[in-house]
């Protein structure tokens, strides 16, 4: 939608603001502008619901509410991380604060603008057109993502960045973005360092440490962050990236206390509770999880902002603590998320595992075997993902404490263990998941070392010259174990031997159909969008233009290139 095609005269506006003087004041300065219809709202938390609900040509936000702990830059945030806002959309913060860098910081990030208060009509009227000249300069960038033309779409970020044409910064930013989630990782990191020379930005050095990140080089994304810090302590997407490197890292103690730097920054932004409890919860301090979640689900378990995988974990907590009421509360949410939802699968899922819950605290224990029995005989195919693994071995594990241990589930945990133990992290998630039947819980921490050794033995091969039997073994035991990471380190060797190797042709079909049918398919830890932190939104799509999403427990997007940076895996 072109903003030149929506005068102020057609448009709506919306204004949120605590106080009731201030309120009326910016509603009859919004009326004299011409703005077609005002709507207004005292709260923060009713203005995301109509937000979420309508679309708004303007929105005029107060930065800082008195009663409320939810402020107008974590509405921000929200709204841009989840793409609440269309493009189109016009927010401008309101605020008090003299300091710019805060301020312009969750402005900048939704290309709109900030106003210190006291203000008149004539300067939010300037405002206002400044941003809708923005966004008619840069349409034909959006135009061209809503097109899925992302080549040309980075072209003309690229474009006018070199140029320096007008919003040079904000297109350069963009199109980092759009390198980024391409896996186009060493270009994406020399724009953002190209902006760092021009003009040190925060944003910028972000950028460089999540280059780093889907680059496999987690070490030195957290050295560039601690950089960025020392600077900006205030920074909290810095502190969610820095969670993800330490997790990436095996750092799980880390990982906590950085994400509850973030969440002590913005104590009422939803998806940052969410992520700091759902690892809280599995990474061993299960009560601060289940604090966390609660005050998630209260803030907004209606919201988009919503994970419903809070749901499950909440549901396991009421069920060990025979809270038969929340129990069913839980199982009640689930289903009306999942009746709602436009796409059902993922809500279902939760649901049948938290019906299963309830009904072993209600002693039908049939429903349960029935449900574990259900998800065992998916743990080969290829919808099968962690989430799903992680909620499978809770059921279990409740069940074993409730004497009815299901059938196969020995071979179950073996068979997760080898397929999901792609990285270090990744099997001691999995170990946490069971920690309360130990020798499940040694399983599936073994998963990694088992992996590891799998890959070793294949490229033995290589070292005596023959990368084509490296590569075969690698497909058949990527096949064997339904493991993504071997898949990929098959690709990485072919990558780098296929002028020796005669059958190149055959075997990358192989790869292609291997890496397509066994990607790693993340835990999404409270991230309903897959955008990671610092990711710019970008109209009519989310997540990476490789279809892997960009969160805590997804592999980088960079072919081939993990936790451990080169196959095989180390």
């Amino acid at each position: 939608m072109l903003v030149i095609e929506n005068p102020l005269h057609e448009s709506q506006a919306l204004v949120i603001e605590g106080n009731a003087q201030s309120r009326a004041i910016i509603v009859a300065q919004l009326r004299e502008l011409g703005v077609g219809a005002v709507a207004q709202c005292a709260r923060v938390h009713d203005a995301r619901r109509k937000l979420e609900s309508q679309r708004f040509d303007v929105v005029i936000c107060e930065q800082r509410f008195d009663k409320e702990s939810y402020s107008g830059q974590e509405l921000l945030n929200d709204l841009r991380r989840h793409q609440i806002l269309p493009f189109y959309t016009v927010f401008v913060m309101l605020t008090a604060e003299a300091s710019y860098s805060r301020v312009a910081e969750a402005a900048e990030s939704a290309l709109d603008a900030y106003l210190l208060k006291p203000h008149t009509a004539a300067r939010l009227s300037e405002r206002i057109l400044l941003a809708r000249a923005r966004k008619r300069a840069l349409h034909e960038i959006f135009a061209a993502i809503d097109a899925q033309e992302f080549d040309r779409a980075t072209a003309l970020c690229l474009a006018r960045f070199e140029s320096r044409q007008d919003y040079w910064l904000y297109a350069a930013r963009i199109g980092a973005e759009l390198l980024l989630r391409s896996a186009r990782i060493d270009e994406a990191r020399e724009v953002y360092e190209a902006v760092i020379e021009a003009k040190t930005l925060p944003w910028a050095r972000l950028g460089v440490a999540r280059a780093q990140l889907e680059g496999g080089q987690p070490t030195k994304a957290v050295t560039t962050l601690e950089a960025l810090l020392a600077d900006d302590d205030g920074y909290a997407d810095a502190y969610d990236v820095m969670g993800r490197a330490h997790f990436e890292l095996g750092q799980f103690d880390q990982a906590l206390s950085t994400y509850a730097m973030a969440t002590k920054l913005t104590p009422s932004a939803v998806s940052r509770l969410l992520k700091h409890g759902m690892l809280a919860f599995y990474g061993g301090d299960r009560a601060q999880g289940v604090e966390l979640l609660d005050r998630a689900a209260r803030l907004g378990v209606d919201s988009k902002l919503f994970d419903p995988q809070a749901l499950v974990l909440l549901a396991l907590a009421r069920l060990d603590n025979k809270d038969s009421r929340g129990l069913q509360r839980c199982v009640d949410q689930l289903a009306r998320i999942a009746e709602r939802s436009f796409e059902p699968e993922r809500p279902r899922r939760l649901h049948q595992i938290a019906s299963a819950l309830n009904a072993l605290y209600n002693r039908a224990n049939a429903e349960a075997h029935a449900t574990a029995g259900q998800f065992i005989a998916q743990v080969r195919e290829p919808g099968f993902d962690v989430e799903t693994a992680c909620n499978l071995i809770t059921l279990m594990t409740r069940m074993v404490a409730h004497g009815q241990t299901p059938p196969d589930a020995e071979a179950a945990m073996q068979s997760i263990a080898l397929r999901f133990g792609t990285s270090r992290a990744m099997s001691e998630l999995l170990g946490c998941a069971a920690r309360e039947q130990e020798a499940w819980s040694q399983t599936l921490r073994s998963g990694h070392a088992q992996v590891l050794r799998v890959s070793e033995e294949a490229m033995r091969l290589s070292l005596k010259g023959d990368p084509a039997g490296t590569v075969k073994q690698l497909l058949a035991d990527a096949e064997r174990l339904c493991n993504a990471k071997l898949a990929e380190s098959a690709h990485q060797v072919l990558q780098r031997h296929g002028e020796r190797i005669a059958e190149r042709e055959a075997l990358q079909q192989r790869v292609d159909l291997l890496r397509n049918t066994w990607r790693l398919q993340p835990l999404r830890l409270g991230d309903q969008t897959g955008l990671g932190a610092g990711a710019v939104p970008l109209p009519g799509h989310r997540g990476s233009l490789t279809e892997q999403p960009d969160n805590l427990f997804a592999e980088p997007a960079v072919s081939g290139v993990g936790l451990e940076s080169v196959a095989p895996v180390q």
